[in-house]
């Protein structure tokens, strides 16, 4: 087993200051959150080594039935990453070739292109510029006769405005499919993000709020008919017991699938993380209203965060901290050079990425996500950042964005 300094450095942990500088603040790190939680993990992983099975095993099976019993929901699928459970939910889900996919014009690159590998065809809507998901007004105007599903997307701290699109679904009769993958822990009137329509996804990325040490992912569904078509195509389309049932790989294929199985390491480092989940969601929020408050005021800061929550039963979950000023590129550069980490989301809309030249799309069709895409930028955020660094960092913003304010 690796050591705590090795497990560091696996983890994100920042490299060694340069003499006489100060200490780098990553724009993420859980070192010490595997610090705190490697017995555990180093006990789940002896598990995985005696067992002998590595992938599609017992692990995977616990974290599967941990997951459903956190989210609600009645089905959980485990797969290889967050973007193969796009596609195999859209799969089961029913797209045919050439269908029209409502995806917001703001987001990862993997929600429209799971959208091509799927079959379908994005089509791209505008987003609320204070959710960054798609407007619902927006979503209404964009559905033409190919369109047949619509994909919101919950970006950042938030979900989209599930009770709009909804209805803007019921009136085109469109199915509702949601990459949750930054979702984890949100809820809007008591239900999980994810379980508003036909299903929806998670993504396991390191940085995610709940993270593994490489790639995974989960379809959440209450719909047993698309659990059971994702369950068979992340294994080669075969039907049936095939978790840890290493003689399933003889029987027969039913549909075309694919390999998205999930890694039994994944599955146990996300079961012994899922333990402290709430706790590091609470800390998150914490550091979030800390970031609020230093930033409230500072000028040249367009939009912060808002919060969307409204009732008892609804809850925004932090996975990063997003702000908006005109000065962002200068301000990251500025921000790279005292050692403070960084993050784009995201430098180019989806319509104006060269893989979908070919739809047309002009500057000036989508202009709330053209401005996201131009102003936003995400600060050092994770469980283990310091107090103090964060401090550090609204205390570099403050004094870069007054000085430019004074000098423009």
């Amino acid at each position: 087993m690796p050591s705590s300094g090795q497990l560091r450095a696996r983890a994100g942990g920042a490299s060694p200051a340069t003499p006489g500088t100060a200490e780098p603040i990553p724009f993420f790190s859980q070192a010490a959150t595997f610090e705190r939680l490697w017995p555990a993990i180093e006990k789940a992983l002896e598990d995985v080594f005696r067992s002998g099975k590595f992938s599609h095993g017992q692990q995977v099976g616990q974290f599967e039935t941990a997951l459903a019993h956190y989210t609600g929901a009645r089905h959980v699928i485990g797969v290889n990453s967050g973007t193969d459970a796009l596609v195999l939910l859209l799969r089961a889900c029913g797209l045919r070739p050439g269908d029209g996919v409502l995806v917001p014009a703001y987001s990862f690159f993997a929600t429209a292109s799971a959208v091509v590998l799927a079959g379908g065809r994005p089509q791209f809507v505008d987003i609320d510029p204070h959710t960054h998901a798609m407007d619902p007004a927006a979503l209404d105007a964009a559905v033409t006769p190919r369109s047949r599903f619509v994909m919101p997307v919950h970006l950042f701290h938030t979900m989209a405005d599930m009770a709009a699109v909804d209805a803007v679904a019921r009136r085109h009769g469109l199915t509702v499919v949601e990459d949750s993958a930054e979702a984890i822990g949100m809820r809007r009137r008591g239900i999980h993000a994810g379980l508003h329509g036909a299903g929806g996804v998670l993504s396991f990325f390191p940085a995610k709020t709940l993270g593994a040490l490489g790639d995974a992912g989960a379809v959440l569904t209450d719909d047993p008919r698309v659990a059971d078509t994702v369950a068979a195509l992340r294994h080669h389309g075969r039907t049936g017991r095939t978790l840890n049932d290493f003689p399933a790989i003889s029987t027969e294929s039913a549909v075309p699938g694919v390999n998205s199985k999930m890694d039994d390491i994944q599955a146990a480092v996300l079961l012994a993380k899922l333990t402290v989940l709430e706790e590091q969601i609470a800390r998150r929020a914490q550091l979030a209203a800390a970031y609020t408050a230093r930033l409230r005021d500072v000028p040249g800061i367009v939009r912060l965060p808002r919060t969307i929550a409204e009732g008892p039963d609804d809850r925004d979950v932090y996975y990063v901290y997003l702000i908006e000023t005109e000065h962002r590129d200068a301000l990251v550069d500025h921000l790279d050079e005292q050692g403070i980490g960084t993050e784009v989301y995201y430098p180019l809309p989806l319509p104006h990425q060269p893989a979908f030249a070919h739809l047309g799309h002009r500057p000036g069709d989508f202009p709330h996500a053209e401005a996201a895409a131009r102003r936003a930028v995400a600060l050092p955020f994770h469980p283990d950042l310091d107090p103090g660094d964060l401090d550090r960092v609204c205390d570099t913003i403050g004094s870069f964005l007054a000085t430019t304010r004074t000098t423009a």
